[in-house]
Parts: C-alpha cells; sequence; structure tokens
C-alpha cells in the first residue's frame, strides 16, 4: 500500500505543477492550446445471502477507475498524454481466511510528442514524426486462491511492469482517430519478484529484460453523441530477436470502455480488456493465454 500512496503522491505533484504553469496562462490561450477530458467514477455492488438455496456469497464489490486524456497543439508541436487506471477490492464474511481481496487493477501510463509534418492545407488529418513512451503496471498483489484457504501469489507492484520507448510517425484524424507505428520500439519487461520472473519471461538472475522490436497502436475517442463516451485502444508489439518469440507473433493489449451518463452524476459503463502476451505462463501446466476481462455496472461518475 505504501508504493500505492507513494505513486498517487507523485501523480498529484504533477498535476499541481501542470496547473501551477497553466494558471499562469489567460484562459483564452488555455483553451486555445490545451483539452483535458475523461471519466472519473466508482462502482459499488453488494449481495447478502441467507439461507439461500442455490448457494452462493455474501459480498461487497467496489471499483474506483479513471481514463484521462490531456492533449497540447500549437502550431506543429503537438503532445497527448492518457492515463487508464483502476482498482477494486472485493469483501465476503463467507470466506474463511483472507476475506478481503483484491477485484482488478491496471496502470496504463501513455505519453507521446509530435511535429507535425502534413501541409498546412490538411486540416483534419495530420501526420506527426513522434516519440512515444508507455508504462504498464499494478498497485498491490494479486493470489490465486485455494479451497484449503492457502494462496499463491501471482503478481504485483512492479511485478509484472512493462516500459516502452520508440520513435516512429503518427497519423491523427481529428480528435477521434490516432495510429501510431514504430519500426524502432524498446520494451523493458521488470518483475522486482524473484518468485515470479520465469512466468512473465524475465530471467531468474536480474529483474527486467529489455527487447527491440516493432510496435503499432490505435486509439479511438467517439464523443459526438451528447452524454455517451466510447474510448477504444488496441497496442501490438513484437520483437525482431528473441529465442522464445518469433516475430510476428504480437503481444496484444485491447481496452474499450462505453459510458452513458445520466440524472447528472449516475453513470453506467462497460469496460473490457484483452490481452495476449507470448512470455505470460500460467501456472498450471504452464500454458500461454489469452486474459479477458469484463465490467459492467451502475455508479457515480463525472465524465468531461
Amino acid at each position: 500500500m505504501k508504493k500505492v500512496f507513494v505513486f498517487l503522491f507523485f501523480l498529484s505533484i504533477i498535476s499541481f505543477s501542470l496547473a501551477q504553469e497553466n494558471d499562469s496562462l489567460p484562459p483564452s490561450k488555455w483553451k486555445m492550446y490545451w483539452k483535458l477530458s475523461g471519466i472519473v467514477g466508482i462502482k459499488v455492488s453488494q449481495t447478502q445471502l441467507v439461507n439461500w438455496a442455490a448457494g452462493g456469497n455474501s459480498n461487497f464489490a467496489g471499483i474506483a477507475y479513471a481514463n484521462l486524456t490531456l492533449n497540447y497543439k500549437k502550431e506543429r508541436y503537438a503532445w497527448d498524454t492518457n492515463l487508464d487506471t483502476d482498482l477494486g477490492i472485493l469483501y465476503s464474511s463467507d470466506f474463511k481466511k483472507y476475506k478481503w481481496r483484491k477485484g482488478n487493477d491496471k496502470i496504463n501510463f501513455l505519453t507521446i510528442f509530435g511535429y507535425e509534418i502534413s501541409p498546412e492545407e490538411h486540416l483534419n488529418s495530420m501526420w506527426f514524426v513522434a516519440a512515444n513512451g508507455t508504462f504498464k503496471s499494478l498497485y498491490m498483489n494479486g493470489y490465486e486462491y485455494h479451497d484449503d484457504g492457502t494462496r499463491n501469489k501471482l503478481s504485483g507492484w512492479l511485478s509484472p511492469s512493462y516500459t516502452e520507448l520508440s520513435v516512429g510517425i503518427n497519423w491523427k484524424w481529428k480528435d477521434m482517430l490516432s495510429v501510431y507505428c514504430s519500426p524502432i520500439a524498446g520494451l523493458i519487461t521488470s518483475c522486482t519478484d524473484t518468485l515470479l520472473r520465469e512466468s512473465f519471461g524475465v530471467p531468474l538472475n536480474k529483474p527486467y529484460y529489455a527487447s527491440l522490436g516493432l510496435t503499432f497502436r490505435a486509439g479511438i475517442m467517439f464523443e459526438r453523441v451528447k452524454n455517451l463516451k466510447i474510448l477504444s485502444s488496441i497496442q501490438l508489439y513484437s520483437p525482431y530477436t528473441d529465442k522464445d518469440q518469433k516475430f510476428g507473433n504480437f503481444n496484444v493489449d485491447w481496452d474499450f470502455i462505453i459510458s452513458y451518463q445520466f440524472l447528472k452524476v449516475l453513470n453506467v459503463s462497460l469496460t473490457t480488456n484483452l490481452k495476449y502476451y507470448h512470455k505470460v505462463l500460467f501456472p498450471e501446466r504452464p500454458l500461454r493465454r489469452v486474459q479477458f476481462q469484463e465490467i459492467f455496472g451502475l455508479g457515480i461518475a463525472y465524465s468531461f
């Protein structure tokens, strides 16, 4: 939990610094160059069972989530930053041990800085030479729970984490569609927990593994209908030289969220996450598998 607070502390410092810098500009300048949009909300659910013949567990579940995008455009320079994060917990008094358990957990951070190379008459379609950085990890430890009351650790803070740095070409259509491709992409896979390194393809004798490869990313942000917001992004990566992963065998990250706001503060949303990482092995055999998560809920949210 200390690591969670440290991350939020640094995030607040960055936000405060940006706010201080932006406050020095007149309001008209801020609106000309910067655009901030996103969704911030909380979903909760509660189930209580008493003498319930069909079975089940009484439980309480809560999820806090945020998807924030900050865009900057001045002359031929553009800078886009996105934070997609959530953290969920589950409590059940019916569990014999570990009554509090983690539900979902995600940190996806992206920033891309570009210089426009398209002709000035192309107002809706723009081409950029761009530098890109991404970071993906988790806040808390994740466990697999067994019927005998034991548990096995599956993940944790920086176990794993994925840091990618690349240079490539970025194409943007209006404020709705963005496509990025880089033939020079470096990916660092980290795992600080020595017991989990084999599961994420990290050598046992060091906490990280670096590779060079090809990356592709596409993103959509649809906000043309009042109170409706659709966000989707897909990222692919394949290393050039890797004895365990042939070129053309891509890692896949696909995130999707559709959100509708009504009665000002109530929000209904559907979120899906699909992943495939060639080096991620599940402990049963071990096997490589497609990972999928779906969350549908009603809660309190602020969309802007």
